[in-house]
């Protein structure tokens, strides 16, 4: 049984080793290991739960795919979306992205991602984000690609979880 449901802290181990197998091909992507998502203990984890809403995708009891969230005047930053790789072309990150823009409605999405990272920013292109800079962050080494997807109204975001 697939289902997509609130993250609670309970989950942050769970979902560190998943973040650990996703973000493995990004790693070789740019020759470099010492990357964020990779140096993340389960402290760091559990401290996104205070203000990101988190969501996780369940197989068979597994989270095997997971994004966070959190919106602030108007827009709505997605991050971490990542997916087990041996349940990657399936569609669960689509759906995870849906979900989170269902949950923050009518918001600016922003997101980034390795700006060498072609299958992901395809994949985001493809559902509606374009590029709007390329910038690197402070932690590490690699060149991101911002992306956003703009709506129409304002962001009708929920600061609390809707679940």
């Amino acid at each position: 049984m697939e289902s997509i449901t609130k993250a609670t802290v309970l989950d942050a181990s769970e979902i560190l080793s998943l973040q650990k197998l996703a973000y493995v091909s990004e790693a070789e992507l740019y020759g470099n290991y010492d990357i964020e998502p990779l140096k993340q203990s389960v402290s760091d984890i559990e401290k996104t739960f205070d203000d990101h809403l988190v969501l996780k995708y369940v197989d068979n009891g597994k989270i095997v795919g997971s994004v966070k969230a959190y919106e602030t005047e108007g827009t709505c930053f997605i991050g971490k979306l990542m997916v087990h790789p041996d349940f990657q072309n399936r569609g669960i990150g689509k759906k995870l992205m849906k979900e989170i823009e269902q949950l923050f409605s009518d918001c600016r999405y922003e997101l980034f991602t390795g700006s060498k990272s072609t299958k992901n920013i395809s994949f985001y292109e493809k559902l509606g984000y374009k590029g709007f800079k390329e910038q690197r962050l402070d932690r590490e080494e690699t060149i991101f690609l911002f992306m956003e997807k703009q709506t129409v109204r304002t962001c009708t975001g929920h600061s609390q979880n809707p679940y």
